[in-house]
């Protein structure tokens, strides 16, 4: 059955030294692996993250952090350079942590979360966009391609990026991109905005998915929304999907008026049962499905 893990933000951000012991904690969750934010210069040894991930016992993914300042799609040629360093830096932490997907908005034209608010994009433009991030793609994807490490194309809602925003606009991207060392990476909580149809958007995408994302709708604990998720493990079965699955739950604990939703909030509580039964409904769904 597929590997099925959690993203660190669900315990902290940023992840230290201090937030090592989680590690088993997570793999009490009967968990398969954790998949952290590629570490910023400085914030974490990444030679004592490796090491208390494998003494959990768990495997590991990463999850890129694009910004305007490291935009592979931006106007400015100084932020396009730095994003095409900061794709192969990702690959380099990947390599040091033993992780074999690097994944997310690899492309840039980050949004609001950003701070980049969206606006109208000319033909010109949009095509010279498609062409940067075809090529900074190209050329981390063959880097990547020669240490074993695949880059995941993730697409993301309207609201957090204008360029690829639907698993069959990453997978143009990528051919693109003509590159080795390239797949899509989907998440539910995006799509459930942006596809018509999950069992088809998994299906359209086939053979280049290379990692997963099981999302509610409302970024709650799996079962607590309305994602249907027996459609999405059958598309999963469909398309052969063995690859990795990431929850990312981020907490719904307060509902005031006011309160910003996207605000990425610590926890309050010991949330290892939620995680659990998020993991364990996963799983019978993925079991029924035939993955």
């Amino acid at each position: 059955m597929n590997p099925i893990g959690i993203i660190s933000m669900s315990y902290a951000r940023p992840f230290t030294a201090q937030h090592l012991p989680l590690m088993q904690r997570i793999k009490a969750c009967d968990l398969d692996f954790i998949e952290m934010l590629v570490p910023e210069p400085g914030e974490i040894a990444i030679g004592k993250l490796r090491v208390a991930i494998e003494d959990a016992g768990l495997a590991v993914a990463l999850a890129a952090r694009m910004n305007p300042k490291r935009d592979p799609t931006s106007d400015d040629p100084v932020s396009r350079k730095e994003g095409r360093e900061y794709l192969r830096r990702c690959v380099d932490v990947a390599v040091a942590l033993g992780a074999r997907i690097v994944g997310g908005p690899i492309y840039g034209a980050p949004l609001v979360f950003a701070g980049r608010a969206p606006a109208p994009v000319d033909e010109k433009k949009r095509q010279a966009r498609i062409d940067w991030a075809a090529e900074a793609l190209a050329e981390a994807g063959v880097y990547a391609a020669s240490l074993d490490v695949v880059l995941a194309v993730e697409p993301l809602n309207r609201f957090e990026t204008d360029m690829v925003n639907t698993g069959r606009q990453a997978v143009e991207l990528i051919r693109k991109a003509r590159a080795p060392g390239l797949g899509v990476m989907l998440d539910t909580f995006h799509m459930n905005m942006e596809e018509a149809d999950l069992f088809e958007a998994i299906k359209g995408v086939g053979k280049h998915l290379v990692h997963f994302q099981a999302n509610e709708n409302h970024r709650g604990f799996l079962g607590t929304g309305h994602i249907d998720w027996a459609t999405v493990c059958h598309g999963l079965a469909a398309v052969q999907y063995k690859g990795p699955i990431t929850l990312e739950p981020f907490r719904r604990d307060d509902d005031r008026i006011g309160v910003p939703l996207a605000q990425w909030r610590a926890p309050t509580r010991d949330e290892d049962r939620d995680i659990r039964k998020s993991a364990g409904l996963l799983r019978r769904f993925l079991e029924a499905a035939g993955t």
